[in-house]
C-alpha cells in the first residue's frame, strides 16, 4: 500500500512548519512506521536538521529517509518516496502562490501551523483557500500556545468559518522544541515529559484525520 503524504504549509514564515514536520516524523518513526521527509523550502531548514541528525546518529543511521525537490518536482518525488515509506512529510516555503499548489495537490492531509500571533492566523486563509481548491483536507495546529491566550479562542472561531479542522492537541511555547531541532532530534527522543505528551497526542490526532 502506498504511503500517506502530509504537507505542512503556512504563508507566514516562523510559524513552526519545520518544527512540526520534524517532530511528527520522529514520533511516527518511533511508532514503527517507515517515514520520509521532503524539503521543498529553498531555505533548507529541514535539510539542516536532517544533516545534524545524520551526524548525531553515526553508523546507526538517522532512522528516516530524506529528499529535496523543486516545487514542481514534488509529485514525482512523493510518488517515489511513497513506494518505500508509510508516511512522507513535506515541508514547504512560506508563501502562497502557484509554487505551493503541487505540494497541496500531492497531499492526503495538509497541516497549517499557527503561532502565537494574529498575523499567523490571518495568514492561514490563503493556504486554506488553495487547499480547498485542490480538494485537500486541512487541520490547523496551534503552535507556541500559552495558557489563557485569547488567540486560541480566535482560532477556534475562525476555523469554524473557514471549513477546516482545529486540532485539539496544541504545542506549547517550550524552549525544548528549538533545542532539539538544533541537534537533529525530536522531543519524543529528548524532550521533557510535557513536550513528549504534546507530540504524542498530536501525532495520534493527525493519524485519525488522515483519509483511508
Amino acid at each position: 500500500m502506498a504511503g500517506k503524504i502530509i504537507t505542512v504549509a503556512q504563508q507566514k514564515g516562523g510559524s513552526g512548519k519545520t518544527t512540526l514536520a520534524a517532530n511528527l516524523a520522529v514520533a511516527l518513526g518511533r511508532a514503527g512506521h517507515r517515514v520520509a521527509l521532503l524539503d521543498i523550502d529553498p531555505q533548507g531548514s529541514l535539510g539542516r536538521w536532517f544533516m545534524a541528525r545524520v551526524e548525531r546518529a553515526g553508523p546507526e543511521g538517522p532512522g528516516l529517509d530524506f529528499s529535496t525537490a523543486s516545487a514542481w518536482g514534488v509529485g514525482y518525488e512523493c510518488d517515489k518516496l511513497c513506494r518505500d515509506n508509510d508516511f512522507v512529510l513535506v515541508d514547504t516555503p512560506p508563501k502562497v502562490d502557484a509554487d505551493l499548489r503541487p505540494a497541496l495537490r500531492a497531499a492526503d492531509l495538509v497541516l497549517v501551523p499557527v503561532a502565537s500571533s494574529h498575523v499567523d492566523l490571518w495568514a492561514t486563509e490563503g493556504v486554506l483557500d488553495l487547499a480547498r481548491r485542490e480538494g485537500r483536507p486541512t487541520v490547523v495546529v496551534l503552535n507556541r500556545s500559552r495558557k489563557g491566550m485569547r488567540l486560541a479562542d480566535d482560532v477556534a472561531t475562525a476555523t469554524g468559518a473557514l471549513d477546516t479542522i482545529l486540532a485539539e492537541s496544541r504545542l506549547a511555547n517550550r524552549v525544548v522544541y528549538a533545542e532539539t531541532l538544533g541537534t537533529g532530534q525530536g522531543v519524543a527522543e529528548a524532550g521533557n515529559p510535557a513536550a513528549k505528551a504534546e507530540i504524542a497526542a498530536l501525532t495520534a490526532e493527525v493519524l485519525r484525520h488522515l483519509p483511508d
